[in-house]
Parts: structure tokens; sequence; C-alpha cells
């Protein structure tokens, strides 16, 4: 069965093709991880994921979504990370860390308290920044443009986070440019209108992320694998779209990018993508084949035979698992026995097994 076929990728090898997608827990506070965060991933990992990923860790303080949100902005934060790493690696996943930057979506209160802009005076903060001064929203403030000096900043806050993410145990990155976060809201024309180097053509407004990719590589280790997760398009005419996806992940891939983790979707607020069951495992399929690089299928992957049907034709090597995971955290276990494979079970469980 592909869904338990382990997969190589440099020098690390996942147990099964099931990945537990980033997903924001809101329940930070000043970036730290807490028992919340060592509870969340670690189950995940005990019910038999393959990898498990942090939720977006911001990579600097004013990067955060929310006041919430986990950091990994300071030499402090990797101790309470690094209890997280080691308990997912002993549970047999590879722990793995989403390193983000907010952009103009920055400064939220979390979705149970309405996710809109936060003030000030509510721990919200300003200015928030981006590409080009347009807001996600007539409701979020309007961003500041990044000068140069802005984005090598970011470039070197994205380098620092990933030496603190190995420090503190990790063996996976991925780097967030999806969501109409900041690395995204460069690769857009509907959000980037800069005229320097960093705007305009393919090439500028995608050189943001080959820096971003090229300062990550430069400090984390050879034998690592190293993610980007990308919206594959805007869903909106004149936006990012799939042939600038194929040819973004062409480029990455020669500089150290091993899976492109294909979504869709979040720059625009008013844009709704058509969901359904695998409705973004298309994208994979098509970078996959037209970029030669991993890819993985993320959206709406609910059954086992799902799965395992998006990886036996070839649409994706890795599924990349969000709200079923919340409901099911041990559908891993679960779907093995219906898919008729034998898979180890931690020991404590053994007596629930037959």
């Amino acid at each position: 069965m592909h869904v338990f076929t382990p997969l190589k990728i440099r020098d690390l090898t996942l147990r099964n093709r099931i990945v537990v997608s980033p997903m924001c827990q809101y329940s930070s506070i000043d970036g730290f991880a807490n028992d919340w965060h060592l509870v969340h991933l670690g189950t995940r990992a005990v019910g038999g994921a393959g990898l498990v990923f942090t939720e977006a860790t911001a990579v600097t303080p004013d990067g955060r979504i929310s006041p919430d949100d986990l950091g990994v902005w300071k030499d402090e934060h990797t101790e309470a990370l690094g209890r997280i790493a080691r308990f997912i690696e002993q549970q047999g996943a590879v722990a793995g860390m989403q390193l983000a930057h907010a952009g103009r979506k920055a400064s939220t209160a979390a979705p149970w308290l309405g996710g809109q802009p936060v003030s000030e005076s509510d721990g919200g903060w300003s200015p928030i920044l981006a590409p080009s001064a347009i807001s996600f929203s007539e409701k979020h403030q309007i961003p500041q443009a990044l000068d140069k000096a802005g984005i090598r900043s970011i470039v070197h806050a994205f380098g620092e986070a990933a030496g603190r993410s190995l420090q503190a145990g990790f063996r996976m990155l991925e780097i967030h440019s999806a969501h109409g976060y900041l690395l995204h809201s460069f690769l857009s024309p509907l959000s980037n209108q800069r005229r320097d180097g960093y705007g305009g053509s393919f090439e500028n407004r995608s050189r943001i992320v080959r820096e971003v990719v090229d300062k990550i590589r430069s400090v984390w280790p050879e034998r690592y694998p190293l993610f980007l997760r990308i919206s594959s398009t805007d869903y909106a005419e004149g936006g990012w779209d799939i042939e600038q996806s194929v040819e973004l992940a062409r480029q990455v891939k020669l500089l150290g990018v091993d899976l492109v983790d294909c979504s869709s979707g979040g720059l625009l607020p008013h844009v709704t993508p058509p969901f359904g069951p695998g409705y973004q495992s298309a994208f994979a399929e098509r970078i996959k084949k037209e970029a030669g690089i991993l890819t993985g299928a993320v959206g709406m992957i609910i059954a086992a035979e799902q799965a395992e049907h998006t990886l036996r034709t070839g649409q994706a090597d890795v599924v990349v698992m969000a709200r079923e995971l919340l409901r099911h955290p041990y559908w891993p276990l679960e779907a093995a026995r219906r898919l008729g494979v034998d898979v180890p079970w931690p020991k404590q469980y053994l007596r629930a097994k037959q």
C-alpha cells in the first residue's frame, strides 16, 4: 500500500506518507511553546503519522498572524521546542517546523475571538509589513511597504530561525509561501506592485522566495530535507497561477527544495476556493510531473482509500492532512487497518489493536 510505503528524502526516511499539516493553535505567550503544543503535536506522532509539522512558526515578532502564535525568533524559544521535537522523534515520526511571516495578514485575533485585526492596545502591533502598501481587506491595516533593507532583514530572520530549529532538534523544515502571507504576497501581482528588483516580472516577484531558500540552505544541513508550501493559484484573474507555480518549483528545486506542498488561495478575502475532497490534488500532480519534484497533496483528504488513490495514481508523494487529524489523531493506525497493513502500535496501546 502506497500510504504506508516509507519515503526517503535525503538522509531521512519517513515511515509512511502521512504528514501532519501545520495547524495554528493560537495558544502561545510571547511565541513560547507550552504543554498544549507538546500534547497536540505529540499525540499525532503517537497516532502514527510519518512527519509532524509545527504550526506556522514566526521568524520575527511582527511576523505572527496573531499575538498568540508560536515563534522561533529568539534563542529562548528553543528549549520548549526541543522537548516537543524529542518526543515526536521518540514515537518514530520526524519532527518538522514550518517557518513563516504573516506579512499584511499579521496582528489579528484568534479565530474563536473573531479573527479580526487587533489594535495595539489589545496586544496587536503596527506597522505590519508587505511588498506594497495594499491592505488585505478594508478592516486590515494598510501595511508598510518593505524597503530593500527590510527585505534583507526578513531573509536573515528566516536563516536565523532555521538555525534555531536545528538546535532544537527538528530535522525537517518547510517555508510558508502560501495563503496570502508575506512570501506569497510578493509572488502575486495582485499584492505586489513594486517597481524595483522585487516587483514586476516573475523573476523579480519570486526573488525573495529564492533568497529565503538560499539563506536557509546555507545553515540547514545538506542531509536534511526542505519543503516549500505554496498557494498554487490565487483563483483570480491577473494573480498567481499554476503555470507560475510550476516554474517556481523548477527553480527552487535547483536551490535545494525537496518537496512542494501544494495548497491554494488565501490572498484575497472575497475568493472562495472550490472546496471538495482532494480539490488541490490536481495542482500537486501537475507540479510533480512538469517540475520533476516531489509534491504533497493537501485539502479535504479524509478517507484511507482516498489517500491511497492519491498516491497510487501519482498525484503526489505524500498526503498532508489537517482537519481530519484534529478529529481523529490516530487516523493513521485506523487507515492501516482499513487498508490491510500491519503497522507497529505504541506498546502502551497494544491491547486496543485487536
